[in-house]
């Protein structure tokens, strides 16, 4: 853009930081995350209100987000885990998956990376809902020994 100043520059990239998170039409992310599940409805709806509830279960303090484009996050000292949507694919993403133990087995994509490690959950698959609620719990427990450590 060689006619456009840093400010306006500045201020066209804000306003499209703004644009792409929603925050300009003060929701609150749980509010957005309300929204995305009804937007999607069928198995990718309920899919998406389950694991947030088992998130909600596994750790009564985490706090929602929602960043990058409309992707729901959920925090406690630091990311946990996100859950994305695609067209045959619900994914928990956990941001430092690979320095969480995983005895169930749980992990089933992104398995080749140093730090994250997901979870893909297809239509009419069954949740190992104890499992998964470990793991969040372990994740909350890794970032607090990060945080406080």
């Amino acid at each position: 853009m060689p006619n456009v100043s840093r400010k306006k520059q500045k201020e066209r990239k804000e306003r499209n930081i703004m644009r792409k998170s929603g925050s300009q039409k003060g929701k609150s992310p749980s509010r957005m995350i309300d929204e995305r599940i009804k937007e999607l409805g069928g198995w990718r709806g309920k899919m998406l209100s389950q694991l947030r509830t088992l998130i909600k279960q596994a750790d009564p303090e985490v706090v929602e987000e929602w960043k990058w484009r409309g992707v729901p996050v959920w925090s406690h000292d630091g990311l946990i885990c996100t859950g994305e949507t695609y067209k045959n694919v619900v994914k928990m993403t956990f941001s430092k998956g690979a320095a969480l133990e995983n005895p169930s087995g749980l992990f089933n994509s992104s398995l080749d990376g140093n730090t994250r490690r997901a979870i893909d959950f297809h239509g009419g698959e069954r949740i190992d809902e104890e499992a998964l609620k470990a793991l969040i719990r372990a994740a909350v427990t890794l970032n607090a020994s990060r945080a406080h450590g």
